[in-house]
């Protein structure tokens, strides 16, 4: 029983996207799709335990998940058959028919931009499309939009109502309708990838699944929309920060800080390939975020070491960024860069500027960024409390763990 429970939540990490993409192409229902999904995965348990876990899990559960879609939609003709006074439209054509259906290559990605859809909220656009496509879970789409769990679970809820109000179709939209939903589906892949770089809970610190998956979909976008500047932008980010994965821990899972990384170790074609990408897309003027972005992870990955990065360019792009995308954790970011660029206390000046801000509330990195300027003014008290107050918000096991041991550090510096 337990390798049947292990092969499952293993075959959801890594196939959800996949297996619901591919039903909702049968259901032409999210609701209805998502439904036959989880009756695959229950009846998987089942099957599995008894007969034993199939070699190909994903096949198998996309198998059953699209038969059992085509059972609701001949159950819905038949209905409509019979009863054609009560229904008002016409069954819902084949989403694999059509034009435009080859314009989008994949199923997971044509399914992100449908959930993308200019009727919902972008909020609601978002959320649900890392719940439904993406297969996070609500408190970690909740934490990614520094919401609480419950807020984000109504959202969620209104955008699945306003869907099958709306009878909002599972469809590849249009050519003309790809630019409209293109800042929804940059912002969920990069969502995705976050979540994955670091995990809000857990052991490790990476999710390598999230991070894989949100680059194939980067490099789907650039492969589909090739002169988008924020599509380049958006996987030159991507690479660039996903070449230092291998060393953001040591072999024992502890977290290193940038500062502690070896930059030999970093992956030098991905960063070749995410340079030349960030070029085209800083070009000719008014850079989007995601370029803004990826330029400034580019100056990091050029620096031969942590002390020779350019950090007043780091600081620059970062005033660039936060006009353009006024957020609070960019604010946060640019308060980091200022603290190296002109000490930690203008630096704390900058995060205190921000600390009231309630879209912060529940961030972890807000209270660990003030507890490390604390530390470094020599405020060991303050930085004690802020290290308490950043455990407390704080799941995954790596993060904890050099929480921790700085609390500990400021707590007792004599190490007794």
């Amino acid at each position: 029983m337990n390798k049947v429970r292990q092969a499952l939540a293993e075959a959801h990490r890594r196939e959800w996207a996949f297996v619901l993409a591919a039903t909702v192409r049968v259901a032409g229902n999210l609701d209805v799709a998502e439904e036959c999904v989880q009756d695959a995965f229950v009846a998987a348990l089942a099957t599995w335990t008894e007969r034993g876990v199939p070699g190909n899990p994903g096949a198998w559960l996309t198998t059953t998940a699209r038969n059992r879609a085509l059972d609701v939609r001949r159950r819905e003709q038949s209905l409509r058959r019979k009863l054609p006074l009560l229904v008002g439209t016409d069954p819902a054509p084949d989403p694999a028919d059509g034009e435009e259906a080859g314009m989008i290559p994949d199923d997971r990605l044509r399914l992100v931009f449908t959930c993308c859809h200019p009727a919902l909220a972008r909020e609601a656009q978002v959320a649900l499309t890392l719940r439904l496509v993406c297969g996070l879970t609500t408190s970690e789409i909740a934490r990614a939009f520094l919401v609480s769990e419950p807020t984000m679970a109504a959202r969620i809820t209104r955008a699945k109502h306003k869907i099958a109000a709306a009878r909002i179709p599972y469809r590849v939209p249009p050519a003309h309708e790809l630019p409209d939903r293109l800042d929804a589906v940059l912002t969920v892949v990069h969502l995705l990838y976050t979540t994955g770089h670091t995990a809000p809970q857990g052991q490790a610190l990476v999710r390598a699944d999230l991070v894989e998956r949100a680059l194939d979909l980067a490099r789907m976008l650039h492969t589909v929309m090739p002169d988008e500047r924020e599509v380049r932008g958006l996987l030159a980010l991507l690479l660039l920060t996903d070449a230092r994965r291998a060393t953001r821990t040591d072999a024992g899972g502890r977290l290193l800080l940038l500062e502690e990384q070896d930059r030999s170790r970093w992956d030098q074609q991905a960063i070749v390939q995410g340079r030349e990408l960030v070029r085209t897309a800083l070009r000719p003027s008014r850079p989007g975020r995601f370029a803004l972005q990826a330029a400034i992870a580019a100056v990091h990955a050029e620096a031969p070491s942590y002390a020779e990065t350019d950090w007043r360019e780091v600081l620059a792009l970062y005033n660039v960024l936060l006009a353009v995308w006024p957020s609070p954790v960019v604010a946060l970011n640019r308060a980091v860069a200022i603290a190296v660029v002109e000490g930690p206390a203008p630096g704390l000046a900058a995060l205190d500027a921000i600390a009231d801000d309630p879209r912060l509330a529940a961030y972890p990195y807000l209270a660990a960024t003030r507890a490390d300027l604390l530390r470094r003014l020599g405020r060991t008290q303050d930085a004690a409390h802020a290290y308490q107050a950043a455990l407390s918000l704080t799941a995954n096991t790596a993060e904890r763990d050099f929480l921790a041991q700085r609390l500990a550090e400021v707590t007792d510096p004599s190490g007794s």
